[in-house]
């Protein structure tokens, strides 16, 4: 799984961080996004690595701007009532 992380500004609140997150879920088969307009960044989890100009269009079509990308590996932190 890949982690992607944008920082986006131009969200002013929850309306406008759903705004963000339909648009990259409508754009690409992804396994969570969030969004967060306090912090102006979006997280997304994703099987593949998502395509660059894509995600910069896809937001550039919300409105919003795009600030930056980075993309990183991510490990499913597994539960444990027993600690092992």
């Amino acid at each position: 799984m890949t982690k992607t992380v944008l920082n986006i500004e131009g969200m002013m609140c929850g309306m406008c961080e759903a705004h963000v997150n339909e648009a990259i879920r409508k754009a690409f088969a992804v396994q969570k996004v969030t969004s967060s307009h306090s912090k102006n960044k979006t997280e997304i989890l994703s099987d593949a690595p998502l395509d660059e100009e894509l995600l910069k269009a896809t937001v550039a079509a919300t409105g919003y701007t795009l600030k930056g990308i980075t993309s990183e590996p991510y490990e499913k932190k597994h539960f444990s009532l027993f600690g092992k």
